[in-house]
C-alpha cells in the first residue's frame, strides 16, 4: 500500500487515504495509536464475522508490521464522516434538507438492524463521527463504522467500561445500569435524527449529571412524565433525585424550533428517545415507520 493523506485522528489512532500498488484501488487505512492488543483483536473480530451489507464499511484485511503496529484496511468513504458533513452545513449556514435527514436516519437504521437482528450484536458507540459518508455520483451513502466496543446481544453483563461520548449517552448508561443492550444504539439515533435537523447537540452535558438533567429539560423527569420505575431505582442507587420536571406537550417540536419537521418526524424522534429501553421503538420497527 502507498500511503496517500491523512483523513481522520482520533483517540484511537489515524485514518488514511491509501493506493493499493496492484491494482491502484482507492483504500483507508487505520493505523492504530496502542500497539497490538485485546481491543484491535476484539473490532477485528467483530468486523470479521460481519456479512456485507451496503450501510456497514467493509473490511479488506489487517496487518501488523514489525513495530507491532496493527492497521485496518477498509473500503474508503470520499465524503468524510457524519459529524463533519454536520459541522460543514452548519459553517455554510445550510439547513439539511427534509428528504436529505430521511435518507440518512433510513440507511444509519438499516445497518443497525443489520447488526442487531442479523448479525446479534450492539456498536455501543453511535455517534456522527463513527458513521462515514461517501458519494456515487449524486447519492448519499451512509454506513456504520468503528466496531472497537461492539458486543454480543447474547453477552452476559456486565459489560466492559462504557466509554462513548456523552452526548449520544442512553439515559440506562449514564445511570450505570450493567445490563444494557441494543436500546442505547436507538437512543443515540434519536439524538443523531436531532442534531442532522438543528445541526447541533440536542443534549450537550458538561457531566454525566448534567447530561441528565438536560434530557429531563427536556422530555421531562421519568415518573412524572414516562414512567421508567427501573430508571428511578437505578437513579436511587446512585444517590441520584431526578429534577421534578414535567414534560411538556410539544417539548421535542419546540428544541427543534424554527427548523422544520413533519409530525411522522416528531413521532419517530419522540419513540426513539424513551426513557425506558423496554419501550424504545427497535430499527425493524423504525424502518416501517410511516417517517419514511
Amino acid at each position: 500500500y502507498e500511503l496517500l493523506n491523512q483523513i481522520g485522528d482520533g483517540s484511537f489512532g489515524s485514518v488514511h487515504k491509501a493506493r493499493t500498488i496492484a491494482s491502484n484501488k482507492i483504500v483507508a487505512i487505520k493505523i492504530m495509536k496502542k500497539k497490538l492488543n485485546g481491543d484491535h483483536i476484539k473490532e477485528y473480530n467483530t468486523l470479521k464475522k460481519l456479512t456485507t451489507h451496503p450501510n456497514i464499511v467493509k473490511l479488506y484485511e489487517t496487518f501488523i508490521d514489525t513495530t507491532k503496529d496493527f492497521y485496518f484496511v477498509m473500503e474508503y468513504m470520499n465524503g468524510g464522516n457524519l459529524y463533519q458533513f454536520i459541522k460543514d452545513r452548519k459553517e455554510a449556514f445550510d439547513n439539511i434538507q427534509p428528504n436529505e435527514v430521511k435518507t440518512i436516519l433510513f440507511q444509519v437504521l438499516s445497518g443497525l438492524h443489520h447488526i442487531h437482528h442479523v448479525e446479534g450484536i450492539f456498536h455501543r458507540d453511535m455517534k456522527p463521527e463513527n458513521l462515514l459518508i461517501s458519494y456515487d455520483n449524486d447519492t448519499l451513502l451512509v454506513k456504520l463504522a468503528d466496531f472497537g466496543l461492539a458486543t454480543s446481544i447474547k453477552s452476559k453483563p456486565p459489560y466492559t467500561i462504557y466509554t462513548s461520548t456523552r452526548w449520544y449517552r442512553a439515559p440506562e448508561i449514564l445511570l450505570k445500569s450493567s445490563a444494557y443492550s441494543y436500546p442505547i444504539d436507538l437512543w443515540a439515533v434519536g439524538t443523531i435524527f436531532a442534531e442532522l435537523v438543528t445541526l447541533r447537540p440536542l443534549f450537550p452535558g458538561q457531566s454525566e449529571i448534567d447530561q441528565l438533567f438536560r434530557i429531563c429539560q427536556v422530555l421531562g423527569s421519568p415518573g412524572i412524565g414516562g414512567e421508567w420505575k427501573d430508571g428511578v431505582k437505578l437513579a436511587q442507587k446512585m444517590g441520584f433525585q431526578f429534577p421534578k420536571i414535567s414534560p411538556k406537550v410539544d417539548c421535542l417540536s419546540s428544541v427543534l424550533q424554527p427548523h422544520p419537521i413533519s409530525n411522522d418526524g416528531l413521532d419517530l424522534l419522540s419513540k426513539l428517545l424513551q426513557f425506558d429501553p423496554y419501550k424504545r421503538i427497535t430499527s425493524s420497527e423504525a424502518l416501517n415507520h410511516p417517517f419514511f
